[in-house]
């Protein structure tokens, strides 16, 4: 067979990632360049339109010249697919030059309008249709602040010539020179704009926020042609570009969420966990957010979308680097698994980590984080291992909360990120759970995701089926047989949390 490869791009916040994998879905070139975003005053925080467009044509062209450099023919990549930071987003005129910079998913600036689109009674119905809450984290109430502050961006929704786009929008805009004006249905789903259930923009929520005339992209499946683009000249051809998607989204995916039940879990700083619910939206009565997990063109006998539930947790790995540098317990982060080992229980010690408030299911935002449990018997190592345990009693209190939302019980859970490689963390999760616990140690999972999904479209890969194969070699971690111990310490959590 000859070889044929997928260009993957991961546009994240801090850096831009873009990985060639081969059909076997193994990466055999990647390259990375760093993302300066601007941190201001009053929790603004912006990055340069131009300067996201650069920096992937930076990133591509490191990527294909490595492949290049190791005598690898460009004219065998046969498609791209792109991943993208979500709820970020541009607004451009009709002549395709930004009105503004890029208001990043981390900026807080529209805090009081949504303190007002609440007072409005707007939430029940925002959720819904959008499967969201009312919260600066999405990108419709800071579209509402620029509306109504500044008058560049104003006048341009009002005449009819603003042109709104997430990132990935941005990017297939400027690389088809403004051809295509496409998105995906996940990346739709992060707006506070998209219906849930009818696919489409809602035009009541878009008339409720002032915005009726602004311009918003056609929405299409994660897997999907959107258009062609030779990346400035980068290459010497046209490539197409078969797949957009968030980047959580595309990490699910990756993953192997195909089928309801399967869930991940992105164990970095705070913690993402998506699980896939099947084919039908569920708005949550337990603090998740429902949005779109994947969706592709042709299924036969069912609809195109998988829907998914996404649990928040603040704080996970910030924890660690709290002990770390505020309370010097330690050198390096590596050093908590034999820590946590070295003592055969956590000692009745618990660490609730509210340092920004305590996300979901519990949404306790003003709470502050505590050490309870504390004797003179205590030592380093039974703080270490409650700051470690703390990340998986997270993540199965969200777990629990998803399953009693749904009915559907959780099969495997897929981790990855960089607390994934603890090894106490990941055995206390999966005997937590009572579940498997699947560790891929794949650090590209995003980048993985829209490339399969990109390959799907161009046949590279025939189906759903055929990247389960790919996705073989997953190492699985069982549950120990007795689960006594860690069922008690679960209850002292849960104790813990009501003091």
């Amino acid at each position: 067979m000859t070889n044929s490869y997928i260009l993957a791009i991961d546009q994240g916040t801090s850096s831009t990632k873009t990985l060639l994998f081969d059909q076997n879905g193994q990466v055999v070139a990647r390259a990375s360049e760093p993302l300066i975003t601007n941190y201001l005053a009053d929790g603004f925080v912006e990055q340069g339109p131009e300067d996201l467009f650069r920096n992937v044509l930076i990133s591509v062209g490191k990527c294909i010249g490595s492949f290049a450099a190791q005598g690898g023919d460009l004219k065998a990549i046969s498609a791209c697919g792109i991943s993208n930071q979500r709820e970020t987003f541009v607004v451009w005129d009709d002549t395709g030059v930004p009105l503004y910079n890029a208001i990043v998913w981390q900026c807080k600036r529209s805090i009081q309008v949504c303190e007002r689109l609440k007072a409005e009674g707007l939430e029940q119905r925002i959720q819904e249709k959008t499967g969201l809450f009312i919260d600066p984290y999405f990108s419709g109430t800071k579209l509402i602040w620029l509306y109504e502050n500044d008058e560049k961006v104003r006048q341009a929704v009002d005449a009819g010539k603003a042109y709104f786009g997430t990132v990935d929008t941005w990017l297939l805009y400027k690389l088809t020179n403004g051809q295509h004006y496409l998105t995906d249905y996940t990346n739709a789903s992060r707006t506070l704009f998209f219906n849930l259930h009818t696919l489409s923009w809602d035009l009541e929520l878009l008339a409720a926020f002032g915005l009726s005339k602004l311009n918003l992209p056609e929405p299409k499946p994660s897997s999907a042609f959107f258009g062609k683009s030779n990346f400035n000249g980068l290459f010497d051809h046209t490539l197409p570009i078969t797949s957009l998607i968030g980047d959580s989204h595309a990490a699910a995916f990756g993953e192997g969420c195909f089928a309801p039940g399967t869930a991940k879990a992105t164990l970095g700083t705070g913690c993402s966990i998506m699980m896939n619910i099947g084919e039908e939206p569920i708005t949550s009565q337990q603090g998740m957010v429902t949005t779109i997990c994947w969706s592709t063109e042709e299924r036969p006998g069912r609809r195109s979308v998988d829907y998914a539930l996404e649990g928040v947790i603040v704080t996970c790995g910030a924890t660690i680097e709290w002990l770390k540098n505020s309370l010097g317990l330690f050198a390096e982060s590596r050093e908590t698994e034999a820590m946590a080992m070295a003592v055969p229980d956590n000692g009745g010690v618990y660490i609730i980590p509210a340092f920004s408030g305590l996300g979901a299911p519990h949404w306790q935002m003003s709470r502050k984080a505590s050490i309870s449990g504390l004797t003179f018997g205590s030592t380093k190592n039974h703080v270490v291992r409650a700051a470690l345990e703390s990340i998986p009693y997270q993540i199965n209190d969200v777990i629990v909360a998803m399953e009693q939302d749904t009915g559907i019980t959780l099969n495997e859970l897929m981790v990855h990120g960089g607390i994934s490689a603890n090894q106490f963390v990941v055995q206390f999760l999966t005997d937590l759970l009572g579940k498997p616990v699947v560790n891929r140690d794949m650090p590209d999972v995003s980048a993985l995701g829209a490339a399969y999904l990109a390959g799907l479209k161009t046949g590279l890969f025939k189906n759903l089926d055929h990247l389960q194969t790919l996705n073989a070699g997953k190492v699985s971690i069982t549950p120990n047989v007795e689960r006594s111990a860690v069922e008690k310490a679960y209850a002292g959590w849960q104790a813990a949390l009501k003091e």
